[in-house]
This record gives C-alpha cells, structure tokens and sequence, in this order.
C-alpha cells in the first residue's frame, strides 16, 4: 500500500514524500496528512498580529488594519496569499536583493496590472512600508552639540544652543549640525524572545554547548566563568544575555577624500551558538553617529542612551516573553566586552594608542625606541618576556646593543584601570593629573558606568583581523621592496648604525648613489619572480578567498590591492609555501612559525593546554624577528601579537572577537544608501524595513531569512554542477611529497 510520510521541515512547513512499505491501517491513519487551518500555505500571519498586538495598543487604528490585511486574500477566490503576506514576501525579496524603492514601485505596478482587477496589492513602495509601519520597531533621532558637549535630550531637548560652549543646535533652516539615531535595544530583545527559534537557540550556550574543556565559544572562557562566580544571580538564569558591542566609521559615499563619517554601532549576541551569533540576522544595530568629523575620544556622549539602558537591564531587568518555554521571566543583560579595530580601541577604552606607550596592554611599561632617521616609535625588548636566564637576553649585537634585565609589565585587569582612571574628569572638569597624561589614559570610558566592567579580565578585544592585515602587509612589503610598504631603506639602515648593531648592512655611497647591501630578507629579481609566479599560479576552490592571481603585478613584482581576508589566506597558508625555497633557512623557518602562529589563533578549536607553549613560540619568533629585520619593522602591530595568547586564554577564540563579521555588516549598509544627500536616513529606513520583514519570516512559507547565509556548495558533494571528474593514479613516492 502507497502511504504519505510527513516530514517536519521547519517552523511552518512540512514536507510530503511517498513511502513504498506496508503499514498496517492504525499506523497508516498517524501517518495521514491533516487538512490545514488556513489555505494560504502554511502563511501565519495572523500569528504576526498576535505577536504585536501588545505593541499596538495605544494604536488601535493600525492594529486594525494590520489584522484586515492579515484576513483579506489577494484577490477574490486567492488561495495562497493574503494581502500582507503578499506583500512582506516581495519586500522580502526587495531587501534580500537590494533592490531600490523606484524600482520596486515599478514592479509593484507591474504585478497589480497582471493580477485580477478586485487585487488589493499595493502599488507604490509607500503604500507598502505604510502597511509595515505597525510591525516595524521605533527609533530616536537625537540632536547633538556641534562641540560633542552633549545630547539634546531629557533636560536639554528644549535648548537651541549648547549650555556649555553656547554654539548654536542648528544650521539654516532648522537642519541640526549633528545628529544620532538610537533603536532602543529593550523592546528589540523583547521581540527575539518572542520567537520560539530563536529563544531556543538563545539557551544554546548552557543546554547545548559541549564541555569537553576545548575553547569553542566564548561561554567556555574563563572569563565568563568568572562572570558567573561573582554574580551568581545572574547566572541562575541561562536566557541572561552577554553582548559584545562593535562599531567603526564608514563613508556612506564611497570616497576617501569625503570628510563624511558615519559610525554604526551593533550589539553581538554571544548566547547563540557560535554559526549563529555573528551572522547578519543577529547583528542588532543600536546606534547610527553622524557628522562632517568622527566622534573620536567623545564617542561618550553619544553611547550615554546606549549604556543607560544597558545598566538598567542590569539592575532592574525587563519582563519579557518566551515563547519557547511559553512563560514570562526577567531578562538581565551585560556587556561581555567590545570589538574594535585600533584606533576605535582607543577612542572607547580612553587609552592613547599613539607615542611612546602606544600599548594599552602594556601601558607605561611600553618597551619603545625613537628612531631619529625613520622618525617615528618602534616596539622592541620582546626579550624580557623570556624567562630570565634564557640565552637571548645576553644577546647584545643581535638585538639592540643591550642586555635585557627587564621583566613582562603586569597585566591590567578592570580593577586596576579603574583606579588609574577613576579621578579623570571630562573635558569641562579638572585638568589631567600629570601621572595620568604619562601614564597614557586620556578619560574614564563611559563603560565604567557598568557596574560589573572592572570586574572583568578583558574589556577591550585587540582585534585580530587588523593586526593579521597589518602584520601580513609588512612582511609582503620588506620581502618584495614595495615603496610604501617596505620596513627597509636608507633611514632603516642609518638606524641601525645609530644603534650600533649590524653595521655591515649600513649604506654605501659610490658615487652620487647609495647603495644598500643585502640583508637576510632581501630578495633578488630572481627570488621575487619565483615567489610572484607560485601566486600566480594558485587556485583556489570557489568561495575559498579571492582569485589570488588577480593580485599579483609580475610587471612591478609586487602584490596590489590587498584585503584583509587575502592577508588572511596569505599569513596563514600560502606565504610558508611561496618562501621555502627563496629564503635562509633561518629567516625562512622564523617568517614560517609567525604564520603558523595566526592559524593556531585563528583556530575555532582550541586546547587550553597548548596555549602555554603558543605564547613562548610567539615571544621566540619576534625575538628572532629583531635579529634579522630592522627596527622599523616592529611598529605598534607587530608588538600586539605577542598578547593575542593571553586574550584567548580569558575570553576564547579569536575568531568570536575579530572584525570580519562587522566589517562584511558596514558593506551592507553602504549599499543601503541610495540617496546622497540622506545618507543616515537611507541606512535607518532600510534597516528598520528589513528589521520588520526578517521578524515576519518566520510566519512565512518557502520563505528563508535574510541574514542567514546560503551556502553557495548545495549540491556540489552530491555531484550536481560538476562538469567532469578526473582519476589520476600516482605514485606512493610522489603522494609522500605531495
């Protein structure tokens, strides 16, 4: 007998297969398909007025009618589609493919012209966001001091000028000078909560996680152990959020010369596990500053909403829905740290990242040297984090003339910060304390408003992404001699006699020209054409990085263009190949160990136990980077390195902490801008659209979300797509070398 076997596929959907065995009549009727409640294919959209209804109680008119467009088919005798589900399936479309508003409106008019005359579709785009007014969240558009003094809100929204530098609010005609906009992030956690998904997977982290001592996610740090042990009240409750928080400035308008700066503030969920937490859907905008200048060391002020409310769901908490677990319960939150490239590590953490103690890890005890021809601070003595009787501290000639006799500056925990910051007032206070202009610290950071901040190991993530990049670039240009990029030349070598180390590679004049003998790293015409032509020649599997040919100039012998992710598959698999046979052995084999070093960081796997011997493998290779490479290779990044250890040790992978999700998220909001003169406007109204139409998918069927990924392999391990398969056999001999 031919049965049907139900298959459930998602939330909203089940699948139908045929079923060729013999079951017996009893089985065959649990097997039977049930009729539907509805006929529009599984569309719960009256599940979406359920769910804002509570919203819209003090709009009676809008609830209305969002419920008649919930009940009200397409057109006479529709089947399959509501009014509102027609629509939020085509705005769906729209913001998955970032299509602009003119051309939806045409095609809105196309569509209603091919449906029956009684359609009730909508034929504009603004008829259309008009219906998911009620669904959308609320956002504020505050007014800020043209002097970044304060926000014009609560006791000064009334004011037409800054009651502490007296410049006016306002430009011609009404138009703020500066402006920030606020998605309150209370009633948007409320929201998430009320998805039965999504509040499952956001007990991932105590119900799911695996515990096996590996560090996969941040739960498994001890960071957040610690977090736990001192505020066990929090941690009774495993739907308590721990957020990261994230921001960087981009220019809406595409060109660097533009004095434009526009900085997206988001909110990182680490609850989730770790294939969801730093995807799109779950990336939560909160903040959006604009103005013709970056916040810089007052981005303070503009986070004071931002942290008002994030200490009040720290002390109070909110009630909230979840509807997995079908009940109410007080939701608490805290920030678990902050990701950030540099220079917006200093903005936020209120530490100088520039001059002599441009380390905030380090702080005062900064190891740093001024080079008088390079004319800049470089970061050496990596020495004395060895132990104290290792042999490279008598080392004198090899390093910088010296003994080392000094020892590892002590890491700074949040309490110790705090009491160094504590008495720093803001820039209409106090004058600095002359201990604490020395000692780096420019402000008390807003964060420390957090009850619980100081308490943490970690505050600030030094963002791996950046150092990688930067680490990668220096390296690619010494070796290649790129103008620009190379750490060599004149002044380096002018330097090195000032130190009196290496004096057989100081320049030689012959003539009118000065010529430079060669060092350890450099390499010949010869040697650059072999290491050009193997990238070259690399391919690479679709979606693995960008086409690597493509980057390399065998005219100019150089790599060009260069992103953050081609540095990435460059430090970590192809440099130690591309040098094996171009290099000394020596400087081949420590160039090859800093490369491995960035894999094993980069790991989504690793063994707290290995992290020791990790740490001493990285403070050898920088010491042995100091012996064969000028001092002006070891700027500020290239020092950073050596504490990406003991920041995965406390907080966990790397890979939770670098810049790539947010970086990828600040090139979808560029592409939300679609009207130069508006550019924030264009990025808030997208958003809060898409906002709406990712919360309603969900309720939709043979609908996926936006902010979820789509693997571009579907089918491809089955075989589907593949033009031809090719066996070769080959030798053991040839498979060993291979």
């Amino acid at each position: 007998m031919e049965l049907i076997k139900v298959i459930h596929v998602g939330q909203n959907m089940v699948k139908l297969e045929n079923m060729d065995v013999d079951l017996d009549l009893q089985d065959s009727v649990n097997y039977a398909p049930s009729e539907p409640d509805t006929t529009y294919e599984f569309d719960q959209v009256e599940e979406i007025v359920n769910v804002v209804e509570e919203d819209l109680h003090d709009c009676p008119e809008m609830f209305d009618r969002l419920a008649s467009d919930a009940n009200t088919p397409l057109y006479d005798g529709c089947t399959k589609f509501t009014r509102l589900s027609a629509v939020l399936k085509l705005l769906k479309l729209k913001a998955g493919n970032g299509w602009s508003d003119k051309s939806f409106t045409e095609l809105l008019t196309l569509l209603k012209d091919m449906l029956p005359k009684d359609n009730v579709l909508p034929n504009r785009m603004y008829e259309a966001k008009k219906m998911l007014s009620s669904i959308g969240m609320s956002y504020q558009k505050i007014h800020v001091c043209p002097n970044d003094c304060i926000l014009f809100r609560n006791e000064y929204a009334s004011l037409d000028k800054c009651p502490k530098c007296n410049v006016l609010r306002y430009k011609k005609n009404k138009v703020p000078t500066k402006v920030v906009w606020y998605f309150p992030i209370i009633p948007r956690f409320r929201r998430m909560y009320r998805s039965v998904e999504d509040a499952k997977n956001l007990r991932w982290h105590v119900e799911e996680r695996i515990c096996d001592g590996k560090l996969r996610h941040p739960a498994d740090s001890p960071q957040w152990a610690k977090f736990d042990h001192d505020h066990p009240n929090f941690a009774e409750e495993p739907r308590n959020l721990r957020l990261a928080l994230s921001t960087d400035g981009i220019n809406p308008h595409g060109i660097q010369s533009n004095s434009h700066s526009t900085w997206p503030v988001v909110m990182i969920i680490y609850n989730l596990p770790p294939w969801l937490c730093m995807k799109r859907k779950f990336m939560m905008l909160s903040m959006l500053i604009s103005g013709p200048k970056q916040p810089g060391n007052d981005i303070d002020i503009y986070l004071a909403p931002l942290i008002k409310d994030l200490k009040y769901m720290w002390n109070e908490g909110v009630e909230v829905y979840d509807g997995y677990k079908e009940e109410n319960f007080k939701l608490r939150a805290m920030l678990f740290g902050t990701i950030n490239d540099f220079p917006a590590y200093g903005n936020l953490s209120g530490y100088s990242i520039k001059g002599k103690c441009a380390c905030p890890i380090c702080g005062s005890n900064t190891n740093w040297m001024w080079l008088e021809h390079g004319k800049k601070n470089v970061f050496l003595g990596h020495r004395r984090f060895l132990p104290s009787k290792h042999r490279y501290r008598g080392w004198r000639k090899a390093f910088n003339g010296r003994l080392e006799e000094g020892r590892a500056p002590e890491l700074l925990y949040g309490d110790k910060v705090f009491e160094k910051v504590k008495d720093i007032t803001n820039k209409f206070g106090k004058p600095f304390a002359a201990n604490l202009v020395t000692s780096g610290w420019k402000k008390r950071s807003i964060f420390f408003y957090l009850p619980y901040w100081k308490s943490l190991y970690v505050r600030h993530f030094l963002d791996v992404m950046h150092i990688e990049k930067n680490v990668c670039d220096s390296v690619i240009g010494t070796l290649l001699n790129v103008p620009g990029n190379s750490k060599d030349g004149i002044n380096s070598r002018l330097d090195l006699l000032n130190m009196g180390i290496r004096i057989e590679l100081g320049p030689i004049k012959k003539g009118k020209h000065q010529y430079l003998p060669p060092a350890a790293y450099t390499l010949s015409r010869k040697e650059k054409i072999i290491f050009c032509k193997f990238l070259e020649g690399v391919k690479v599997p679709e979606g693995y990085s960008s086409n690597i040919r493509n980057l390399v100039s065998m005219r100019d012998l150089k790599l060009k263009g260069l992103k953050s992710h081609d540095c990435h598959v460059l430090m970590e698999h192809l440099l130690p190949i591309g040098i094996r046979s171009i290099l000394p052995k020596k400087v081949r084999w420590t160039i090859t160990k800093l490369c491995y070093f960035f894999r094993a960081i980069c790991s989504k796997v690793i063994d707290p136990g290995k992290l020791q011997a990790l740490e001493r493998e990285i403070i050898l290779t920088l010491c042995e980077l100091e012996m064969y490479f000028a001092p002006s290779f070891f700027d500020i990044m290239v020092h950073l390195t050596i504490h990406l250890v003991k920041e995965t040790q406390y907080c966990g992978p790397a890979y939770m902490r670098w810049m790539y999700p947010m970086e990828r998220y600040m090139k979808i909001l560029k592409g939300y801008v679609k009207n130069r003169s508006r550019p924030e406007g264009c990025i808030v109204e997208r958003y809060i659209l898409e906002e709406a139409v990712e919360f309603c998918t969900d309720y939709l069927s043979n609908v996926e979300s936006i902010g979820l990924p789509k693997s571009r392999h579907n089918g491809r391990i089955e075989g589907e797509g593949i033009i031809g398969i090719t066996i070769l056999t080959i030798s053991w001999k040839d498979w060993e070398q291979a």
